[in-house]
């Protein structure tokens, strides 16, 4: 694979390799650094892609691995809960649904929050996740409709909070 082949049919990825990261890691340069990692590792192996059928779920699952190999080496994920747990509760009222959503995303288990974050945010096909992630399709299904509902329950918790807080300023 020469330079210009593995631009067209990699590099265009590493946008979406990026965010997927920056949803593991939580920092941007991190995420930056791990992605050029990616690219790397991807570039070494130029040759060997060529067997590979779907490129882009290749350097989405091996960024997905070096993003959990980075967690449990640095121990940000023990990091992350604390520092979650105080966002919350910094912010009991945030002021845009998306952002909320995406907190609720956070505080999912690890598949579900995969599978949601690569269906409803990055909208992979469901045969992509299964390509992705490794489990089976009724599987991602399965994870994909508990995380949904979590966050729909969460969602309604919060706008039925509100609802009530309006009611009493206007009473």
């Amino acid at each position: 694979m020469n330079q210009e082949t593995f631009k067209t049919t990699v590099f265009i990825h590493k946008d979406r390799l990026f965010r997927f990261a920056n949803r593991f890691l939580l920092d941007q340069d991190d995420a930056f650094d791990l992605v050029q990692e990616v690219l790397l590792k991807l570039w070494e192996s130029r040759n060997e892609l060529l067997k590979i059928t779907n490129i882009e779920a290749y350097a989405m699952r091996m960024t997905k691995n070096f993003a959990l190999n980075r967690l449990n080496r640095e121990g940000v994920k023990t990091k992350y809960m604390a520092q979650l747990d105080q966002d919350i509760q910094k912010e009991k009222y945030p002021s845009l649904t998306r952002e909320l959503i995406l907190k609720f995303i956070d505080q999912l288990p690890e598949k579900q929050r995969l599978v949601m974050y690569l269906r409803d945010i990055e909208e992979y096909e469901i045969a992509d996740i299964v390509a992705l992630v490794g489990i089976d399709e009724n599987a991602v299904r399965v994870n994909l409709s508990r995380a949904r509902n979590v966050v729909k329950v969460n969602l309604t918790k919060v706008f039925d909070y509100e609802e009530r807080r309006i009611k009493e300023i206007r009473s």
